[in-house]
């Protein structure tokens, strides 16, 4: 078999897509820069950095650090606002062919629900990404995503405003004590898929001022210093999707990709779609570089489908 002939074709929600490959959200804005280097039709789907119903300015700079094989960001969601992504932005994703998962957030229930409501009906969305890693400032600031119960009610809120038809991703934080319990809850609240991870928490001290390096202190963890941690979480949700306490839904998996060896390595432990991120701020032409790849890995293999190689390290180990 040669690595031209392997069907890449993915599932999402209750639709497929021509391959796996996605961005991260944060990582490639809306979209206009990573154009420059891929063309944007060529991805399975393009994720879109989190909207939130208003305009936001961020964090105080600086917000970026590097660390061993990664970086700290603690950008604050930084953004213009759903009407100015559904007049401005989405247009030109869709004239382009785009495929658009749209990230989105908010810091009251309300508000991921009036963002998910107006993407109903726009063109190019083909699913909502679900950004519960944001404060709760109904709730003293603790993160959604850090409780079953609140991860429930966003997931729950969104779900019931969002077309029938476009599937809707929990975006899952590592941070927690049990990443399958959040998991469940998110499904059981009526998620049609799930992303993880995002970023872990980290903090970095510049050795010239002896002060943080970040304005925020703390700041988001990303690059192939959290893979293992992100193939941990995949296969641990997977693993409970097998045995029947989770019920089965696509994972899209992130963190730290950067080859297609690391592609296939999240599928093996259950993911049916993965994103490459932190790798596109040094090589924005890497998502095709990636796939070709990851066909080429697949072809070894021996592998005639991508789908063939989903949670192929859950089967029992032959002698």
């Amino acid at each position: 078999m040669t690595a031209q002939q392997v069907d890449l074709t993915a599932p999402f929600g209750g639709r497929t897509l021509p391959n796996p490959l996605t961005t991260a959200s944060g990582c490639a804005g809306y979209g206009r820069e990573l154009a420059k280097f891929v063309p944007l039709d060529a991805l399975g789907s393009v994720t879109t950095k989190t909207i939130m119903p208003y305009a936001r300015s961020g964090r105080a700079t600086p917000r970026m650090a590097e660390t061993p094989s990664g970086m700290l960001n603690s950008i604050g969601l930084q953004g213009a606002g759903i009407a100015h992504f559904v007049r401005n932005e989405l247009p030109w994703l869709a004239e382009r062919g785009a495929r658009v998962l749209v990230s989105i957030a908010g810091e009251r229930l309300e508000e991921f629900a009036e963002v998910a409501e107006q993407l109903n009906g726009q063109p190019g969305v083909i699913g909502l990404e679900v950004n519960i890693s944001c404060p709760n400032v109904a709730d003293r600031g603790l993160v959604f995503a850090r409780n079953p119960a609140t991860s429930y009610d966003v997931v729950r809120a969104v779900r019931r405003v969002a077309d029938a038809e476009l599937p809707v991703y929990a975006k899952l934080s590592p941070d927690v004590t049990s990443i399958t319990e959040i998991a469940a809850a998110c499904v059981q609240a009526g998620a049609d898929g799930l992303s993880m991870i995002n970023t872990t928490l980290g903090m970095a001290i510049d050795p010239v001022t002896m002060r943080p390096a970040l304005a925020g202190i703390t700041g988001g963890l990303s690059g192939p210093a959290i893979r293992p941690i992100a193939v941990r979480c995949v296969h641990q949700v997977h693993a409970e999707m097998l045995a029947g306490r989770i019920p089965q839904v696509p994972i899209l998996a992130m963190g730290g990709l950067r080859t297609g060896l690391d592609a296939l390595e999240f599928t093996l432990a259950g993911a049916s779609g993965v994103a490459v991120g932190t790798t596109l701020f040094n090589d924005p032409a890497a998502p095709l570089r990636i796939l070709d790849e990851l066909r080429s890995e697949l072809a070894a293999r021996g592998f005639a489908t991508y789908t063939d190689a989903v949670g192929y390290a859950h089967r029992p180990a032959t002698s």
